[in-house]
């Protein structure tokens, strides 16, 4: 007999024989010579009550003596349940034990764990009821975002992972390489001579797809990327992973308001299917984590998102009539609580952040025209999109098209060409406006779920100091 899910099983009617299997949770053995199992195979956040009675071959070898975390196949019959919570419970008729747990050393007891714990045991926290349901509405929100794409007609690409290019100009890249660090080859000068390294140049993991990204959309139109990326920041924060996943469309001829716009539909998108696919995750999470979840997700759904200046956002903020531990004024990059303080108490409802301020801003965003009106500074047409609760979610801009300007801008950052020949080639032939966005996985899940360490989103963080399992 083929075994049944147990998602589909409690769904089943009365006399439905069935095949199940999974993981004990609890054993409760009753004098009247027979045992209550709780079992669980993560499809669902229920488990399944299993009636096994003494008239089992292996019921006093096995049945009576299981503990938390043993893994059994049985065989038997649904009959309805006489108590609360559940329809039906399964009348054992075999119990098979596939694999047994040791009660003293299995780490995943029916008790409450912290969660900082549960980290120090990522392979086995899956077993868990948070960590079961932060992985399917992590994989309910995977499938909205390649849903939404396809239904559009966008093409997956997957960019390189090894990459010789600073897409952020930050310099928080992870290096790659073969050489033996206890035997480095050096030049004539005493530098490291990395020709002699596996690519022959210096290699890093990558910070974005979002370059070789450009390069399809400027051949194929619109085209996504979704894969891991890598940042070397020195950051133990609740928002910061040093491996984590990006979400990445470029749109060949788009403007700043079309990246607006998709971004709009895009986060409504995945934010519906996660309350329709999740329901029973969700309102776990509702009682466990934040009660007002499914509201603050469907007030993102049903709202119109603010389009807001920069500019107007840093007079707003400038007259809000409150001390910020960040001051405030043109020209500096909003931090957590002025995004919360527009999305949360000024429009109460997301806002779509635009034009800011070119000096605070990477290399490829479009200049816009209009040093004149902020004393000779011109801004660039990038946006980030606001959300209640955490700020900014999305960011994203209009690249810069033009050869001239991106020459003169990688110039002013002291950006050598010849690392990016092949990224301006796209200016140089059969240039096109074009635009894109970023939307961090893990933060997405985490603002989602309520979770309150981005760790906890991951099935196994890595981060400064910690690359376990």
């Amino acid at each position: 007999m083929e075994r049944t899910l147990i998602k589909d099983a409690l769904k089943q009617t009365p006399g439905t024989r069935l095949t199940v299997a999974g993981w004990v949770r609890t054993l409760r053995c009753s004098k009247g010579g027979f045992s209550f199992i709780t079992l669980n195979d993560g499809s669902c956040m229920a488990s399944i009550q299993v009636v096994a009675d003494g008239q089992l071959a292996n019921y006093d070898s096995e049945v009576v003596r299981l503990t938390a975390g043993c893994s059994l196949r049985i065989q038997g019959e649904l009959v309805q349940s006489p108590g609360k919570g559940q329809a039906v419970e399964l009348k054992a008729a075999a119990v098979s034990v596939l694999g047994t747990a040791d009660a003293q050393t299995y780490p995943i007891q029916p008790k409450h764990h912290t969660l900082e714990f549960l980290r120090s045991v990522a392979h086995l926290r899956p077993r868990t009821n948070t960590f079961g349901a932060v992985a399917r509405v992590r994989n309910a929100v995977c499938w909205a975002i390649h849903e939404f794409f396809q239904k559009r007609g966008f093409l997956y690409v997957h960019t390189p992972i090894v990459t010789a290019s600073d897409c952020e100009g930050a310099g928080q890249m992870f290096r790659v390489t073969t050489l033996d660090l206890e035997k480095l080859p050096r030049g004539p000068e005493g530098k490291v001579d990395y020709g002699q390294d596996f690519f022959a140049r210096p290699t890093f993991l990558t910070v974005s797809g979002q370059l070789e990204g450009e390069a399809y959309a400027c051949a194929l139109g619109d085209i996504y990327t979704f894969g891991p990326t890598f940042r070397s920041e020195d950051s133990t924060t609740p928002r910061h992973l040093s491996e984590f996943w990006m979400i990445e469309p470029e749109m060949a001829f788009c403007d700043l308001k079309g990246d607006a716009d998709l971004a709009e539909a895009f986060l409504k998108h995945i934010f519906s299917a996660v309350l329709e696919r999740c329901s029973e995750d969700m309102d776990f999470f509702c009682a466990r984590q934040d009660k007002t979840l499914r509201d603050t997700l469907k007030g993102i759904i049903d709202s119109e998102f603010v389009r807001l200046e920069y500019t107007e956002a840093v007079s707003i903020l400038e007259q809000a009539g409150r001390k910020w531990e960040f001051p405030i004024q043109w020209g500096v990059d909003l931090q957590t609580e002025h995004e919360r303080y527009l999305s949360e108490e000024k429009f109460q409802k997301p806002v779509i952040l635009q034009n800011y301020p070119a000096k605070i801003k990477s290399f490829y965003m479009r200049l816009n025209d209009d040093a004149a009106e902020h004393g000779g500074e011109s801004t660039v047409a990038a946006l980030d999109v606001l959300v209640p609760k955490i700020g900014e979610i999305i960011g994203g801009s209009q690249r810069e098209e033009r050869l001239d300007r991106i020459a003169a801008r990688m110039a002013g950052l002291d950006m050598k060409p010849e690392d990016y020949w092949w990224y301006l080639d796209l200016r140089r032939y059969g240039t096109v406006p074009h635009a894109g966005f970023g939307l961090g996985l893990e933060r997405t899940v985490q603002f989602v779920t309520g979770t309150a360490n981005i760790r906890d989103v991951i099935p196994f963080p890595r981060a400064p100091r910690s690359a376990e399992f």
